[in-house]
């Protein structure tokens, strides 16, 4: 098995556990295992993050960074006919969740699916289905169960709070296009799982001590915030290059971050990364985001002396039901491989 078909394996198998911002023991515990087949020394936080010790290099070290929680939901109410009302997890517009199937984790850990409805489904009853504004009061879950009133919810254990995991559906099709929810940033944690491996058969030679963190909170906007080693002066967030208009990105590149919402990155890191890109003739295009933060800007705002890039595999309708294809995901695996390897 190729690198690029182990990476996207990996992403497959983390798109599939529910993981919403701050419910993220599962796919922790899958990480963990996966770091321990690796035989890499890691650290789990008291924050939830996962820093993994790739070692090489005593100083000056690189952290490279995914986020695996993703957008989700919590139950804000029970409703008097025993359908839930929705609190958002994250930034998304309630249109991108409407007809999706989910589950509701109770904090007894019990799952219950449901699906998410505006509160007006049927052309056949209702003249505004098409029209209804949907926001947090026109869009409910309907749990697959036979309830009828609140109190019918509550025996099920149900409460506010509980958290709501949207189904991913991943596909990947003979064509190379792998589409899911939370490809931002399961796909970034599928890369550098295989970039772990990658380095552990020696495949590449690298000019400094490397970690890898894996972040719980990156979605709310505080993931990178703490943790990261002192010996660190450089971080590097891998998680999506968005594809839209008046960028150049697209779902076949790496798209090296310039500048985001949050400011402009390190001129020194952004350079470094597109010679990396050049020299590992990737496909690349360098972009800047009106509407993004990433975990490594959290990591600068919250006062560590280090420079800070940020890369991704292009994808297409960030924050909805995703899109990339194989070749973003080589071209990012390649990037990072040539970086690690330039002084």
């Amino acid at each position: 098995m190729s690198y690029v078909q182990e990476a996207i394996g990996k992403i497959i198998d983390l798109c599939e556990i529910p993981s919403p911002t701050g419910f993220t023991n599962r796919i922790m515990n899958y990480l963990i295992n996966e770091v321990r087949k690796l035989g890499f020394r890691y650290e789990y936080t008291n924050k939830k993050s996962l820093i993994v010790d790739l070692g090489h290099g005593d100083s000056n070290a690189i952290l490279l960074m995914a986020h695996v929680d993703t957008l989700g939901a919590m139950v804000r109410s029970i409703k008097p006919n025993g359908r839930l009302k929705l609190t958002r997890i994250g930034g998304y517009p309630f249109s991108h969740i409407e007809n999706e199937n989910c589950i509701v984790f109770t904090r007894d850990n019990k799952a219950y699916t449901g699906t998410i409805y505006n509160i007006h489904p049927s052309v056949h009853v209702y003249n505004d289905t098409g029209t209804i504004e949907r926001n947090e009061n026109n869009v409910e879950v309907v749990l697959d169960q036979k309830v009828y009133s609140k109190e019918d919810v509550e025996n099920l254990g149900i409460r506010p709070g509980d958290y709501i995991a949207f189904e991913p559906r991943t596909v990947l099709t003979r064509t190379g296009f792998l589409k899911s929810r939370f490809l931002d940033d399961k796909a970034g944690a599928g890369i550098l799982l295989t970039l772990a491996k990658v380095i552990r058969d020696f495949t590449i030679e690298p000019k400094r001590k490397i970690y890898i963190m894996f972040t719980s909170y990156e979605e709310v906007g505080h993931g990178a915030s703490s943790g990261i080693p002192d010996d660190v002066t450089e971080v590097i967030a891998v998680d999506m290059g968005a594809v839209g208009d008046d960028l150049d990105s697209d779902v076949y590149s790496v798209s090296v971050c310039a500048k985001d919402s949050s400011g402009p990155y390190d001129y020194d890191v952004v350079g470094k990364l597109i010679r990396a890109a050049e020299l590992s003739k990737v496909n690349f295009t360098v972009d800047i985001y009106p509407y993004y933060s990433s975990d490594a800007s959290a990591a600068v705002r919250a006062g560590y002396n280090v420079k800070h890039g940020l890369i991704g595999p292009g994808i297409y309708a960030s924050h909805g039901y995703e899109r990339t294809h194989v070749d973003a995901i080589e071209a990012t695996l390649k990037l990072l491989q040539k970086y690690l390897e330039l002084e």
